[in-house]
């Protein structure tokens, strides 16, 4: 079965969809089956893999307000292992319609219980807020992966989303865990980088990932050109922080049969 991971943070702009875009690349690169499933209405992580707007005829909208099937939804991409579950603007009415269903947390748990054994991860990209959709995301994740600016604010919105964590713990998923904490747009150059960093690593100690996830110009410059930072520029530090993460993550899946992931950029 598949380790399905949330990637999620309330707060936007803070390297949520090009951590799921780059590490579904890097992990999938390395022979790894991975599903990339875009819940996020913006789209960004299906045009951030190289699918058009309008290319699509279906999307996640289909299937969990519509209850049509995931598997013929799921899109190829130019990664062969990686395939992705497209999202596009007919997922904003999703949060109004669900509300009237019946289980409606659980609608996207539903769908992937049917591919799972496709699959040897799959990635969830949530939208900027605490809405129906994360709600749904979380539920079917085994664990929440946390995207942070190194930023002031960030603690603050760090503490909302446990809270919004323990609820769905209590009430939808009680076997939900932290993947981890990831430092993003990390200005190493900066004290304040440095120091978001300390206080993060102070307060959550393990929980916080070694990788840090660089300010880095052709990892910016990736999505304009649809394509993840390992087909972009694979020797930018950007990728290289991406593989780095994907040796973490794997580092600490004990239970896991996954390959040795190495060097992407070294061969």
């Amino acid at each position: 079965m598949a380790k399905i991971i949330a990637v999620a943070n309330q707060k936007g702009g803070v390297g949520k969809t090009t951590t799921a875009v780059n590490l579904a690349a890097v992990l999938a690169i390395n022979n790894l089956r991975v599903l990339l499933v875009d819940a996020d209405p913006q789209a960004n992580a299906t045009s951030g893999v190289g699918i058009q707007r309008g290319s699509f005829r279906r999307s996640l909208y289909h299937v969990i307000v519509l209850g049509d099937p995931l598997e013929p939804v799921i899109l190829s991409t130019d990664i062969p292992n990686l395939k992705v579950v497209p999202a596009n603007k007919d997922l904003a009415g999703a949060e109004v319609e669900l509300v009237e269903m019946e289980r409606r947390e659980s609608k996207l748990r539903d769908a992937l219980s049917g591919v799972e054994v496709d699959y040897d991860l799959i990635i969830i990209d949530c939208p900027p807020s605490l809405s129906l959709l994360t709600l749904n995301a979380l539920s079917a994740a085994k664990t929440l992966l946390v995207p942070i600016q190194a930023e002031y604010y960030a603690l603050e919105g760090v503490t909302e989303l446990f809270d919004t964590l323990a609820r769905v713990r209590r009430l939808h998923n009680p076997g939900l865990a932290i993947e981890g904490l990831l430092l993003t747009m990390f200005d190493e150059r900066t004290k304040l980088s440095t120091a978001v960093a300390n206080d993060l690593r102070d307060f959550y100690g393990q929980q916080v990932f070694r990788t840090v996830i660089p300010r880095n110009v052709r990892l910016a410059e990736a999505p304009s050109y649809g394509k993840p930072i390992i087909l972009y520029d694979p020797h930018s530090k950007g990728s290289e922080a991406y593989i780095e993460l994907s040796k973490e993550i794997h580092s600490y899946d004990t239970q896991s049969a996954w390959p040795r992931i190495g060097s992407v950029a070294g061969g």
